[in-house]
């Protein structure tokens, strides 16, 4: 008999394993455990992965680049390219891309990103001609640098543009002659916002630098004014807690200047003073429960609160008697969502929402109904404006299987039984969508309460109980859901898949008190609503348990976490995305800290052990196995840490039990996931696509 060396045997099954990709383990790299004891409240919590906290570290940066490495091999090993889907993909996004026009008094602007063009780039028109003002490529040849906001002056003859580098929002801004695109004057750093002043020859700056979020120093707004050092800059307000957020801003039609502060969802003061005034603004709102945002406008001040009403409204008073105790309701609370409004000459247009389908009502500035206003389309309004340059109401609107269109009116046409909408903005996508179908449906979460999700299929759909479903929900921060076109998620649907949206507590679909049933005391809500979901489309047979996955990011993130670790029996896979997950601990790092009227206080006895109940992080349970989860993170994320990827995949990895792969996927040229570059964008989403569906047997 021929004798056959161990070596050549092992060579034979390494071939083996790469020819048969589904027999290929992930082998995870080694993560030390040093246990690091913290007490809080009388309980010593043990924390084996904190120091996974320090990025700078070398042993952390050699970790999550091993990690990472290893999370591409193994996907790339054993999860085979989706035949057709990189090419749609590049097809969707590497196109020429056209935003509709802004209209800015007699000026006209756009941003376009050509086929092969790694961002953005700002163009206006000048005599029938598109004239290139502003390309970040020129500042940055990476492409890891893009475009993160705009302030146009009165006439437009201006505009200075904020540029994020890496995804790290922070921002300098650059300000452009919009005539020559020559820039006027040395780049402002190290901004988060920019507005100009009603002179136009200061502008309010918000000043927010690196070493300041890691310090969790709040912003501070200064008057800045244009061409001059920054060491003459006045400093104007700052938050009194890192907690809080604080606005400036002049009233362009309305000859004030408003100051405030508070946190996510308090107007703790609202103060007015006339522009330009030297007297000390007076203070005419204040409330730890409620937040007012004012505008306005000649001799009126207008309201949009949620004041003692949940569902908010609309308040008026006039300018000359700005205190709370002159406001009177002009659009009372109703059983519906107000969204927005818009105030023209003569009418005050109303955007509300029922059962997460938006629509237009319109009212006279008396606040007397007049009529349902006519949609051009059927469709969800996504949103709706009036311009005083142009003297056009601007209307835009979506579905899940319609992209963005854009509609305008003459105002006066708003009371006319049929109004003579004009189409001002289509996009056109190369994604088929004739064989795909929509529909919103409800279900019932663990205590009874009615739950909205959107369920989106091929037509035709056999509910065998065997559909590859991904489930996606946010539940959080008052942000809804609502129809609108789903895009890339198209490639997933027409390939058999199913494609659901929970509409969970924690969001703004029905209101503040929908919001406030999935924060703080009430989060598990959001999570059992999350659940409830699962089980419903399980249930209805369109999937089962080998064939549901989860996804979401940032606070969706935190969702995903929590769910995986109480019902890892419920999902195959999950996909948790810039998560939000060691919450015991999650006010230490950048700007979370305003998170604290969300979440709680982990530093407060009663709200840390209600924390510490959910936190994803704190209740991995030993033994137990978990689905197969790509944690995805960027390095430069100013928002969400990275660590909190970090250290739950470590937990996980390490936890006696766990059968399936914990993968890391990092984004070291991003952060919270903006301002990616254009073949960036179609990696990360295929990568994330491939996972997900070869995970469902697609």
């Amino acid at each position: 008999m021929k004798k056959i060396s161990l070596s050549f045997i092992l060579v034979i099954a390494l071939h083996f394993i790469l020819l048969h990709p589904l027999m290929a383990q992930f082998i995870h790299p080694h993560t030390d455990a040093k246990p690091v004891e913290d007490t809080m409240h009388g309980m010593i919590l043990t924390d084996n992965y904190q120091w996974l906290e320090d990025k700078n570290d070398p042993n952390v940066v050699a970790w999550t680049k091993a990690q990472h490495e290893a999370t591409v091999n193994y996907i790339n090993t054993v999860h085979e390219p989706i035949e057709g889907l990189r090419d749609e993909l590049e097809a969707y996004i590497d196109r020429d891309v056209i935003s509709p026009l802004s209209q800015v008094a007699d000026r006209q602007f756009f941003t376009m990103r050509k086929k092969g063009d790694k961002q953005s780039k700002l163009y206006t028109k000048i005599d029938g001609k598109d004239i290139l003002l502003f390309d970040p490529e020129q500042i940055d040849e990476s492409g890891t640098s893009a475009m993160s906001g705009r302030s146009y002056t009165k006439k437009g003859d201006k505009v200075a543009i904020g540029v994020q580098s890496k995804g790290a929002e922070i921002q300098t801004y650059y300000i452009i002659d919009t005539k020559t695109g020559k820039i006027l004057g040395e780049p402002i750093e190290g901004l988060r916002g920019f507005a100009w002043t009603n002179d136009e020859k200061h502008a309010y700056v918000w000043v927010q630098t690196r070493e300041m979020i890691d310090k969790q120093q709040p912003y501070k707004i200064y008057r800045h004014k244009i061409g001059a050092s920054r060491s003459s800059d006045e400093f104007l307000l700052t938050p009194s807690n890192p907690k809080n957020v604080a606005s400036v801003s002049d009233a362009r039609y309305g000859g004030v200047t408003f100051f405030s502060e508070g946190d996510f969802y308090a107007t703790h003061s609202l103060k007015m003073k006339k522009i330009g005034s030297k007297k000390e603004p007076k203070e005419i709102y204040s409330s730890k429960k409620f937040r007012a945002y004012p505008y306005a406008l000649e001799d009126k001040i207008y309201i949009f609160t949620n004041h003692e009403a949940p569902n908010f409204k609309m308040m008026v008073t006039d300018k000359d008697k700005p205190e709370f105790e002159n406001w009177t309701d002009l659009y009372p609370e109703g059983e519906t969502v107000l969204e927005s409004y818009s105030i023209t000459p003569k009418y005050l247009i109303i955007q509300d929402k029922k059962d997460v389908v938006s629509r237009v009502k319109l009212y006279g500035l008396n606040g007397k109904f007049i009529k349902n206003v006519e949609l051009p389309e059927v469709g969800n309004v996504s949103s709706v404006s009036y311009n005083r340059d142009v003297d056009k109401v601007f209307l835009a609107m979506t579905s899940f299987t319609s992209p963005y269109k854009m509609y305008t009116l003459n105002p006066d046409d708003l009371a006319k039984a049929t109004p003579k909408w004009e189409l001002y903005y289509e996009q056109e996508v190369p994604i088929d969508m004739s064989d795909i179908e929509a529909k919103i449906d409800f279900y019932t979460s663990k205590d009874g309460t009615k739950v909205p999700i959107f369920i989106i299929h091929k037509k035709g759909i056999k509910l065998d109980g065997n559909n590859p479903t991904l489930l996606y929900g946010y539940g959080g921060f008052n942000v809804g859901m609502s129809p609108s076109f789903i895009g890339s998620r198209a490639m997933f649907v027409n390939r058999g898949g199913v494609y659901a949206i929970a509409c969970l507590r924690g969001g703004d679909e029905y209101g503040e008190k929908w919001h406030q049933d999935g924060m703080l005391f009430k989060k598990q809500n959001t999570f059992d609503d999350f659940i409830a979901a699962g089980e419903y489309l399980i249930s209805e047979n369109y999937t089962n348990t080998e064939k549901l996955a989860i996804q979401g990011g940032s606070n969706g993130g935190l969702l995903v976490g929590a769910v995986i670790t109480q019902r890892p029996d419920l999902f195959k896979a999950a996909i948790c995305a810039v998560p939000l997950l060691d919450m015991v601990r999650f006010h230490k790092f950048l700007i979370a800290r305003y998170w604290i009227p969300e979440y709680g206080d982990p530093d407060k006895k009663d709200e840390f052990q209600n924390i510490l109940s959910y936190s994803p992080y704190h209740n991995i349970r030993m033994g137990i196995n978990t689905p197969t989860t790509l944690v995805t993170a960027g390095e430069n994320d100013t928002r969400v840490d990275p660590l909190h990827a970090k250290k739950f995949v470590a937990a996980l990895q390490n936890n006696p039990g766990q059968k399936n792969p914990i993968m890391l996927y990092m984004d070291f040229d991003s952060g919270h996931g903006s301002g990616q570059s254009t073949e960036k964008t179609i990696n990360n989403l295929e990568f994330q696509m491939r996972f997900i569906m070869r995970e469902l047997g697609m």
